[in-house]
């Protein structure tokens, strides 16, 4: 009989024995040595003053347990089958460091007292030793019931789901067979005892509810029928039995069969003996799914937490760092595209600026030029002019290349403005500096060649417009009867000839400001085509240093981030390759746990509600 779920439990030790769980083996172990053992063990549970103590008392007939105002059960008292009436305190030593909860190895110790102190002891004020461990009071009787191999536990009161624990402080008695939730009749079960019922079915699949003390309540069958739809609704599959334990033992003092019926209690103990009778098939088998059931939950639990945390681990691990490495390199491609296209544009808009600079400074020095000439004699005013001519140029080419200077350095910074995200100093070293002879690297200005109005030039000038005159009013003089040459003849003569002086003085002088202004534009154009070529060459110059400086910057970048990449690409695929190793093994052994749980599902022939064993998305 034993041989299906015995073979089930036996899988059940060795997968924690498997999975390093030696918690769980200890509590299957001891699951199977209370499997194998043929007493029915029932656990009395329920709020206080329900009538627990009682109901004991009603099942086998028996004061064993002390009921009435003022009793308290404090600790656990365990009825079980005896020759002779006795009582003792059983009390465990206090627990050691280290000791395992619910060691097998613990001893008990049992301190006899008298029959007529059972109520103390209940109380815990008589054979309790302070300091001690969990105690319990043991009451042994000669009974037909407990003879068959049942064991009463009555537990003291509690509204609380965790009061279950406190219930039963020997481990021995954690373990119950069959649990009997107790409440009464003047009310429905309550949000608490239907919390603690389904906190029970978890670890005890046996549970039966008592009503108790139906014979205070003239409609305790409106009662249980509501309790009965208040379970089905909670989803607890535990049978509800009304009893009266005052009728109960009224009937057995009066040997009435009819009254001992209507007690309800012939269907309790009827449920007690099938229980009794089945424990090493039915309830064996259930207790096996039930254990099967909370072991594969909690060695499932860290299985799907070590799946969830790896799948945390691929989004922030090697994983994530191949792909942070990747948009590196991306990221340096695009940075060094960025650099090149910024140097090239600026270097070429600094070009145009440059040269539209210069230009506008020498026609402003040209301009200044047409206006002195236009009055002044280049014979008298060249040294003085030639001086502020060299001097504005000088002083015009050192400008443009100071901006040129300070340009260069605005691109460098510009360029460099793109490395910002690598988090150090990249600029060039730099050294461009203002030429300290730009004065001499200026092409020299030639004197012009300026016709100079000689003494003899003026004497022929003026013999040749004084001859005109006297000749044209000296012809004018002879029709009256005057001879060609004559005083007034001569003196228009002398004024033509002063005339032709003055004249042909004002347009030497246009012609020489003329020759002096076609040669200062021959000079300010060489000096311009010679600073342009100039101002070009050092910003190419300085194009290439940045060029080359960058260049070797984006190639030593380059080169640390594919090592980077190389790196986190191997170190990925080795944590790939351990982690989808670590991750078949993981669904392996949840795999065979699933088999194992619907293994102990079988048992019982019914289809339970299927385990989540994958983790949640």
């Amino acid at each position: 009989m034993a041989g299906i779920w015995l073979d089930v439990l036996d899988e059940i030790a060795r997968t924690c024995t498997a999975h390093g769980r030696g918690d769980l083996l200890q509590t299957v172990r001891q699951k199977r040595a209370q499997l194998l053992d043929p007493t029915l063990r029932v656990l009395v549970i329920g709020e206080p003053n329900q009538g627990k103590s009682q109901l004991i008392n009603a099942i086998i007939n028996a004061p064993a347990c002390p009921v009435g105002d003022g009793r308290t059960t404090v600790l656990p008292t365990v009825v079980r089958h005896a020759e002779a009436p006795a009582a003792a305190v059983a009390q465990a030593p206090p627990p050691t460091p280290g000791q395992a909860t619910g060691a097998a190895t613990v001893t008990i110790e049992r301190t006899p007292v008298a029959l007529n102190q059972v109520a103390a002891s209940v109380a815990g004020l008589v054979g309790r030793r302070p300091g001690g461990g969990p105690a319990y009071v043991e009451i042994g009787l000669p009974r037909a019931l407990l003879g068959a191999g049942v064991v009463l536990v009555d537990t003291p009161g509690t509204d609380e789901v965790a009061g279950l624990g406190a219930a039963a402080p020997v481990a021995a008695f954690n373990r119950a067979d069959t649990v009997l939730l107790v409440s009464d009749s003047t009310r429905e079960l309550s949000v608490a005892e239907l919390n603690m019922l389904l906190h029970i079915m978890r670890s005890h699949p046996n549970v039966v509810v008592v009503q108790s003390k139906t014979d205070l309540v003239a409609d305790w069958r409106t009662v249980a029928e509501r309790n009965r739809q208040h379970l089905a609704e909670a989803g607890v599959p535990a049978t509800l039995i009304p009893v009266s334990a005052a009728l109960r033992l009224r009937a057995a003092a009066a040997e009435d069969h009819a009254l001992n019926a209507e007690s309800g209690f012939p269907a309790l103990i009827a449920r007690l003996q099938r229980d009794r009778a089945g424990k090493a098939d039915h309830l064996a088998r259930a207790a096996v799914q039930t254990v099967a059931r909370t072991v594969v939950e909690q060695l499932a639990a860290p299985l799907r937490a070590e799946l969830a945390t790896q799948e945390e681990e691929e989004q922030s691990g090697p994983i994530a760092r191949l792909h942070a490495a990747q948009r590196e390199v991306d990221e340096l491609r695009r940075c060094s595209t960025r650099w090149q296209n910024t140097l090239t544009d600026e270097i070429t808009d600094l070009l145009a600026d440059l040269e539209y600079d210069l230009r506008d400074r020498t026609r402003q020095i040209l301009r200044a030029v047409d206006e002195a000439f236009d009055t002044a004699d280049p014979l008298v005013a060249w040294d003085t002019f030639q001086e502020w001519l060299e001097r504005s140029l000088v002083e015009a080419a050192e400008t443009n290349h100071e901006w040129l200077i300070q340009r260069c350095d605005w691109i460098a910074r510009r360029v460099a403005a793109n490395f910002d995200r690598y988090g150090y100093d990249v600029l060039p070293p730099w050294s461009m500096t203002m030429p300290e002879d730009m004065g001499e690297r200026l092409p020299e200005l030639q004197r012009p060649m300026i016709d100079r109005f000689t003494t003899g030039q003026k004497l022929f000038t003026g013999m040749k417009g004084s001859y005109g005159g006297m000749l044209m009013f000296g012809l004018a003089t002879t029709l009256a009867g005057m001879p060609m040459i004559n005083p007034v003849s001569v003196g228009i003569g002398a004024l033509f000839g002063g005339k032709s002086i003055r004249d042909e003085s004002k347009q030497l002088l246009r012609r020489r400001q003329a020759t002096v202004k076609t040669a200062i534009q021959r000079h300010v154009d060489d000096f311009f085509v010679r600073i342009v070529r100039d101002c070009r060459d050092a910003a190419r110059q300085v194009q290439r240093m940045l060029r080359d400086h960058f260049t070797g910057l984006t190639e030593e970048l380059q080169e640390a981030i594919v090592q980077s990449f190389r790196s986190a690409k191997q170190e990925a695929d080795t944590d790939a390759s351990v982690r989808e190793q670590r991750q078949r093994e993981i669904r392996l052994k949840m795999t065979r746990l699933a088999a194992l749980y619907e293994q102990a599902q079988q048992l019982t022939g019914a289809r339970s509600a299927p385990l989540l064993l994958e983790p949640q998305a």
